[in-house]
Order: structure tokens, then sequence, then C-alpha cells
């Protein structure tokens, strides 16, 4: 069953076997995390804990499970093996929500949770608590046991009264977030769905003490983009107050010329430590950027745009154009390059708009349909020369080769933007965002 294909039940997902991309097991599921939320809707699922061979136990999010099949579970993408840490806005599936006594609203009787379900939403990648299996009454057991792995009834011939039936979870009461308080729980679940540029102002208006509770209980994809929107003062504020480990993990989200950015404004001990905690390709990335001076396109560049070989196809292309996780600016065109794929690659050769794979059969190769007129940014090229370019061609983003004829990376507009901007003008606009934090402080 391919995920988000139909519900799940979380006691099938216990004990299931996770496997990489390459078909090697990881880890088996121990437990699910779930993030609850205001009032009736279903709380959401954040990911996976996952026990590997050494009996650590860590955190595999939802985002990078491709599919849920033939009892195993497979994952792409580099797995953090860092400890898995439960926050406080987080609650665990299994641990925490089976056997909770909860209430039906319409009738007022108690139940007992035995199981839930969860499914992935439809067109999105996030997935949520969908239904609840209940059994009705207190749940005295009569005789035999109950499998605490999965929070069903022990078959060895034990019952228990009351009858069970399936509900919605906003059929419940007793195990959401009061719709009124201060806690960082129910910011959070007021603000979630703002934007990271509006949740960034709301942040910055908030107390010292409420913007670091909030940024704390963030998880680390969204505090990485919230992070990227805020003054240097905020960002550096914040990161002082993660943990080391969260912090290597936060900036390792980040983009990574802004993980750059925000690394160059720390004192070196502190710049050094950080950057030892993250993933060697991620370090390794950051330390290339911060070798550059700041305004100049080397310093603007992100390392990750989309790179394809000459023979890559239209559908190819397109196919990496629709990662969720892409910026509009980034994927408003692919990079066109010989082997290796990842910056510094292989002799770049051209750049295909996005606009040009729409027009052409999804057969055709990248290599036939290049814009190769237009010469690309040298990393040294200073901020007034990188605007002016995109400000003649018309450009969202452009490419950023070294005198070997590498793709090193690209600069897109977005940046070119923040960095010709007043410095404070973060702090300056987007006031109806600050009105929002007024009575969050």
């Amino acid at each position: 069953m391919a995920a988000g294909a139909s519900r799940i039940f979380v006691s099938h997902l216990s004990g299931m076997a996770v496997f990489d991309p390459g078909g090697d097991q990881v880890g088996r599921v121990r437990d699910l995390v779930a993030m609850l939320r205001v009032g009736s809707r279903p709380p959401r699922v954040l990911g996976l804990v996952v026990e590997l061979s050494n009996r650590r136990r860590i955190f595999l999010p939802m985002t990078r499970v491709t599919g849920i099949e033939s009892g195993q579970i497979i994952s792409t993408g580099v797995l953090n093996v860092r400890r898995f840490e439960q926050r406080p806005t987080e609650r665990l599936i299994l641990g925490e929500l089976l056997d909770r006594r909860l209430r039906l609203i319409e009738t007022d009787e108690e139940v007992t949770v035995l199981d839930v379900s969860v499914r992935q939403l439809a067109a999105r990648r996030e997935w949520e608590i969908d239904r609840v299996y209940v059994r009705k009454g207190r749940g005295t057991r009569t005789g035999g046991g109950e499998d605490r792995r999965f929070g069903l009834p022990w078959k060895g011939g034990g019952r228990r009264s009351g009858e069970t039936l399936t509900v919605e979870w906003s059929a419940l009461t007793g195990f959401s977030l009061e719709e009124h308080g201060q806690g960082a729980e129910n910011l959070l679940a007021t603000f979630e769905q703002l934007r990271p540029a509006d949740l960034a102002n709301v942040l910055h208006h908030l107390s010292a003490k409420r913007r670091i509770e909030v940024a704390s209980a963030l998880q680390d994809d969204r505090l990485a983009d919230v992070l990227e929107e805020l003054p240097e003062d905020d960002q550096i504020e914040i990161l002082g107050e993660l943990k080391d480990e969260r912090a290597a993990e936060v900036l390792e989200a980040m983009d990574p010329d802004d993980a750059a950015d925000l690394l160059g404004e720390l004192p070196e001990d502190d710049k050094e430590r950080l950057l030892a905690l993250m993933r060697p390709s991620d370090a390794a990335d950051v330390r290339r950027l911060m070798a550059y001076e700041d305004k100049t396109a080397g310093g603007l560049m992100t390392t990750e745009p989309i790179v394809l070989r000459p023979d890559a196809t239209i559908a190819d292309a397109l196919a990496r154009v629709r990662n969720r996780d892409l910026s509009p600016a980034l994927a408003a065109q692919v990079y066109v390059c010989r082997p290796p794929d990842e910056t510094p690659t292989g002799k770049y050769l051209g750049t295909v708009h996005f606009q040009r794979l729409l027009r052409d059969p999804p057969y055709t190769l990248v290599g036939s349909i290049l814009d190769d007129d237009l010469l690309p940014l040298t990393p040294e090229a200073a901020l007034p020369e990188v605007a002016g370019f995109f400000a003649t061609y018309d450009m969202v983003a452009a490419p950023v080769v070294d005198d070997g004829g590498a793709l090193l990376g690209a600069v897109t507009v977005d940046d070119v933007l923040d960095h010709m901007l007043p410095d404070d003008w973060r702090e300056t606009e987007f006031h109806l965002s600050a009105e929002v934090a007024e009575g969050a402080g």
C-alpha cells in the first residue's frame, strides 16, 4: 500500500521494519509522534520513532516516508541518527494516546482508546490522525490481559466489557489543546497556518521569553524556515538558546546560504563547534559558502539548485521541479552539467527554463533545448553586478560558475532583494503580522 493510499492503523505499524532507499533495513518502528491542535482538529503526525539495531531510538519525519507496503516502510534521504528526544508539544501515539480515556461528544459516554488510524492528506505530505477505535465504558477486564505493544485486546481468552466502535477524531473530547491559555502549544496551534515570513514577524514582536519558548517548540524544518526570515539579532538569540545538537540539526535544515550567513555572525569557537556537529556534507557546503565575501554571487548563492545531466529527459526535469521543498525561484529552471551532478559539478552546459519544459514533449532530452547564450555569474561578482544581471535579463535565478566551468550554485532573486533592502526592513514591514502577536506576548 503506497503512503497516503488509505488509512493505516498504528497497531499494524508497531514493530514494522524500516528500510532505506537501497533496500537495507535501518530499524523498526517503536512509536509515532503527533502534535495536538486546538479544538476538534485531529493531531498532525510528525514522524516515527525508529529503533536502530544498537537500540538507539531516532526520529524519522513523515516527509521522509515514501511507502508503507508489504509490511515494511521505505524511507528516503539520509537518516539523522541523533537520539530521539520528545519535545513539550509532542505526544507519542502508542505510548500516550492508546488506553487513554476520552468521551464521546454526542452521548458524553466514557470510552477507552484501543487503536487509531492515520492517513496522508490528499496532494500534501502531511499526515494526521484519521479515526479512533474505542471501547465504551471504563474497559474493566473480566479475564485475560492486554497486549501493550499494540493497545489491542489480548486474544488469549480475555474479554472486556463494552461495545467497540470506530469514530472520527472530532467525535471525541478530552485529548486536545484548550482553546485558551498562553502555553507554547497554544501559540503553535494558533500560528500553524502562517507562512514562515509572517510567523517570523510574529516571533520578532513577542517578548524574549515567549519567543524562545515558541521557537524551541517548533519542529526543526519549521524553525529553520522561520529563522531564515528573522532579523540577525533574533536568529543569534534563538540559536544560542538551543542545545548544540538541536542547533546543528536546525542549521542542517536551513538553506546552506542562510546557514552560512548565520554562522558567520557567531564567535569563531561557537561556529566551529556547531559545524563539527553538523553532517559532514552539510558542513562542507556551508564552509564553502563562508569562503566568499558576503555581497558577492558566491556569498549569495545556494549550493542546492536542480542539476541534471544532458541525457535526462523533460519528464525527469519536471519530476525534480515538483519537489515541494524547492522555492519557486529555484524551481524556475534546471541547470544541465556533466557529472558529477552535485555542486561543484562537472562542466556547466546551460540552463533550461520551466516554460521551455512545458512546451516540448516529455521524452525530449534537456541537452537538446539548452539556453547557453547567457554568460553565467562568477562567484566574485559584486551585488550591483548581480542585481543588474537579474534586471537586464528578467531572471529569478542565475547560475554561478567558476573559472574551470563547474557550476558552484545558483543565486535567487529573493537573496538579492534581501541584501539590497535596508538592514532593518524585516522590522518595519508586514505590520499586520505584528498585530496578530499583540495578544500573545
